[in-house]
C-alpha cells in the first residue's frame, strides 16, 4: 500500500495554457506541455533548499518552458529585448513576456511546486517618463516562516524573460534594482545595457 500511495503523489498529468506573442498579446495559441516535460521541472524545483535556490531553478524552468513553448508556437523567433526581431512573426514584447511568464509560474504554483515564492500581478516600471516595461513577479514566503513577528516587508522579484532570446533562463531580479532600470537585453550572444551606456551593470540573484 505505501509503494501505491507513492506512485500516485509521485505521478505528474500533462497541462496546457496559452502563450501570447506579436506585442500586446494581440496573438495566443495554445501550448501542451507533456509529464515528463513537467516532472523535469518539478525535480528541478523540488531540490530547491531555500528561497535563493529556487529563484536560480525558476530561472532556467521557464527557460525550459517557453523553448517547449516554441517547439509549437512561432514564439521560438523571440529574441531578447525589441529590436532584434523587428517585424519578426512570432516575436514578443514585454507585455507578452509578462503574461506569459506569470500563466508559467501560476502553473507551477498550481502544482504546488513553489515551496518559497508566491506568485503576484505582474510589476510595471516606468523610466524617463514614457518608457514602461512590464515583468513577472514573486514575492519570497522565506521570511513570512522564519520571522512571523517580523514588520519587514517580503522581499519581491521580478522574473523576466523579456531579456533574453526564446528558451534561455529568464532573469531573475530583485524588484528595487528592477525599478531602478537594470536589466541587459541580450540576443545572439550580444548584451546591451537596457538603462543606456552611462547604468551600472545589472546584478542578478
Amino acid at each position: 500500500m505505501p509503494l501505491i500511495l507513492l506512485g500516485l503523489a509521485s505521478a505528474v498529468s500533462a497541462d496546457s495554457l496559452s502563450v501570447c506573442y506579436n506585442y500586446g498579446c494581440v496573438a495566443e495559441a495554445d501550448v501542451n506541455f507533456s509529464a515528463g516535460q513537467l516532472m523535469q521541472v518539478r525535480d528541478l524545483l523540488g531540490v530547491a533548499r531555500n528561497a535563493t535556490e529556487e529563484r536560480a531553478s525558476l530561472s532556467l524552468a521557464i527557460g525550459w518552458m517557453l523553448g517547449w513553448a516554441g517547439e509549437q508556437t512561432p514564439i521560438s523567433a523571440d529574441r531578447g529585448g525589441n529590436f532584434a526581431d523587428d517585424g519578426v512573426f512570432g516575436r514578443m514584447d514585454c507585455i507578452d513576456h509578462s503574461t506569459t511568464t506569470t500563466r508559467l509560474l501560476r502553473l507551477l504554483e498550481s502544482h504546488r511546486w513553489l515551496s518559497f515564492h508566491r506568485v503576484l500581478e505582474p510589476a510595471r516600471r516606468v523610466l524617463y517618463l514614457f518608457e514602461f516595461h512590464y515583468s513577472a513577479q514573486i514575492e519570497e514566503l522565506d521570511q513570512l516562516a522564519t520571522e512571523p513577528a517580523s514588520t519587514a516587508e517580503p522581499a519581491r522579484y521580478v522574473v523576466d524573460s523579456w531579456f533574453r532570446d526564446n528558451g534561455r533562463p529568464a532573469v531573475v531580479m530583485a524588484l528595487p534594482d528592477w525599478l531602478d532600470g537594470q536589466g541587459l537585453e541580450e540576443s545572439g550572444g550580444v548584451a546591451v545595457v537596457a538603462g543606456g551606456p552611462g547604468d551600472d551593470p545589472p546584478v542578478e540573484h
